[in-house]
């Protein structure tokens, strides 16, 4: 394990033994464990993909999660949403997030804001997190997180699940390339929402269960790649999945110069016009 002084006052013994399959990974090592440990992840929702998300953040060691969520758990969540049990229906989805959490990794600050992501108190919200995921249902709410994660200058990581499909990218407008460009905004893949009815819910078409647990775990994933840093993010690129036919597509995006956040002319500086 390639630890130094520094990782080992940080990392306590019980931590050295539990992170053990990490620290001895090249790209992680006691540095990199040390970045998770002081990493504060805030992630939209606990449900079908924060459920997973929030799971795999936990056992890898984040050091502060933090969800939103204002919903209970229903019998109906518990065919994706891992993180709840049958005695938790009824409950505050934060608060059985929570007992899960701490029951799994002692050593993670659990913060449950049960409450709906308002334009009122987003911004507070994100402001004290250093990277956000988004694991919401609805347009209404991607733009209102991705809106806000722009304005906060905080990173964020969102994806989107259909009844066999998904998708992820990572979101760094706020930022520039490596060419000196700024990074494209969730505005510049999706200009504007489609017409409302036009998307069923997930009550409305279902969703495949597993297929949810797979894309928060790789929500998570990307996560720990943008905390510890390494690997090829997916800023300016959009994983899509097809678990029909179990394939995946990357499609290239970059920043639009019309797009109203960092565009050449941006008409967006606060969120009024969620409200």
């Amino acid at each position: 394990m390639r630890l130094t002084g520094d990782d080992r006052t940080m990392l306590s013994g019980d931590e050295l033994e539990r992170y053990a399959r990490h620290i001895v990974l090249r790209e992680v090592g006691g540095p990199g464990q040390a970045k998770l440990r002081a990493a504060k992840v805030l992630v939209i929702g606990a449900g079908g993909l924060g459920a997973p998300a929030l799971m795999y953040l936990a056992a890898a060691g984040v050091g502060t999660l933090g969800v939103v969520d204002d919903d209970e758990v229903s019998l109906s969540n518990l065919q994706r949403q891992i993180i709840h049990a049958t005695p938790d229906i009824g409950t505050l989805k934060v608060d059985s997030a929570a007992a899960k959490i701490h029951a799994l990794n002692p050593h993670v600050n659990f913060v449950g804001h049960g409450e709906r992501l308002t334009a009122d108190n987003a911004m507070a919200l994100i402001s004290a997190y250093d990277l956000v995921l988004d694991g919401s249902d609805n347009f209404t709410t991607r733009y209102l997180v991705s809106d806000a994660c722009y304005l906060a200058g905080t990173p964020l990581i969102s994806a989107a699940l259909g009844t066999f499909d998904a998708s992820l990218t990572t979101l760094r407008p706020h930022e520039r390339n490596d060419e000196g460009v700024l990074n494209p905004t969730y505005r510049c893949l999706f200009p504007e929402a489609p017409p409302p009815g036009t998307v069923p819910s997930c009550q409305e078409a279902g969703v495949m269960g597993a297929l949810a647990g797979m894309i928060g775990s790789m929500m998570a994933l990307e996560a720990i790649r943008e905390i510890v840093g390494f690997g090829e993010g997916l800023v300016g690129r959009l994983l899509m999945i097809d678990a029909r036919a179990m394939r995946f597509e990357t499609l290239r995006y970059a920043r639009d110069p019309a797009n109203p956040l960092n565009g050449d002319t941006p008409s967006i500086t606060d969120l009024s016009g969620h409200r």
